[in-house]
């Protein structure tokens, strides 16, 4: 299912956007019966003023947070899910600081943001949601005893300030969000290693025979962008931007690769870095890089 390919996508990217502002543990496990915490954040101590550039995003990031995303709409079941990650986060801690012997402040708990690129009305209701004054549409606000807000991605404003957002949505929202992107300039602090993450997005979606709709015209959308850039990047020589392309893939992909290895894909060819770049969707581990290599 491509589902699983869109949940590596969104926790790779949020990860990317909020690692300089503080911890990021993708996929944390809770106590209870197993479950994972999509993205777990905690803001560095010092707050960084260019937290400002995250937009809405950035905004999450000022208290600790508990980050869900979501590629279908989330179900009620699934939103309560959510919850119940938050209150055993809450009871972990509580216990630590018991523990401890340190007092327990509330502002130590994080508050969770569920992600759905769309939610009805009437299951917005059925959690009594509320809007905040001083928040965007589109974010709607459970009772604050719970610390909780569900982010409808598709009622957010078409604004600079929620584009980090508007990028985990579906469809035509996600479309234009990656028009957007692309039109940043080309100093932004996030455009090019956003674009790469969507790129291998766009390749991971590729290889896959069951598309759904949404995800066949998100590939189509983004093959005349990633040809372009492709292109600019061979137009103007920049065989290091192609290395440096390939080499962040691959550590995504199969994990850090050391020093020796890194070597040897800086002495590829173009045509054998774009080759490479294709077969690397197949590795599982460092074997298959190194079994690549001893082939060329």
């Amino acid at each position: 299912m491509t589902r699983f390919i869109h949940d590596k996508f969104a926790k790779d990217y949020l990860e990317e956007l909020l690692k300089d502002y503080g911890e990021v543990k993708a996929s944390e496990k809770v106590s209870g019966e197993i479950k994972e915490i999509d993205v777990l954040f905690t803001p560095a101590k010092q707050q960084s003023s260019n937290l400002q550039v995250l937009g809405l995003l950035g905004r999450f990031a000022e208290h600790p947070a508990i980050i869900e995303p979501f590629r279908n709409p989330a179900s009620t079941d699934e939103i309560c899910d959510c919850i119940l990650k938050l209150l055993e986060v809450k009871a972990l801690l509580r216990r630590e600081a018991k523990a401890n012997k340190t007092k327990f402040q509330d502002s130590e708990i994080p508050k969770l943001w569920v992600l759905t690129p769309t939610v009805s009305e009437t299951r917005l209701s059925s959690f009594g949601t509320m809007q905040k004054a001083g928040w965007l549409s589109g974010v709607h606000f459970l009772p604050d005893a719970l610390r909780t807000a569900i982010v409808a991605i598709h009622q957010l404003p078409q604004t600079p300030e929620t584009l980090w957002l508007r990028l985990l949505g579906r469809g035509s929202v996600q479309s234009q969000a990656i028009i957007e992107l692309q039109a940043l300039p080309l100093n932004h602090p996030y455009q090019k290693a956003t674009l790469e993450l969507v790129y291998n997005l766009r390749e991971n979606l590729r290889v896959n025979q069951e598309l759904e709709a949404d995800d066949r015209e998100l590939v189509m959308r983004l093959e005349p962008l990633y040809q372009r850039d492709r292109e600019q990047a061979i137009q103007f020589g920049n065989k290091q931007g192609e290395q440096r392309l390939v080499i962040r893939q691959l550590n995504r992909r199969i994990g850090e690769i050391n020093a020796s290895l890194i070597e040897r894909v800086q002495g590829l060819s173009i045509e054998q870095l774009e080759n490479l770049g294709e077969a690397l969707l197949d590795f599982s581990g460092i074997a298959d890089l190194e079994a690549w290599l001893n082939q060329q």
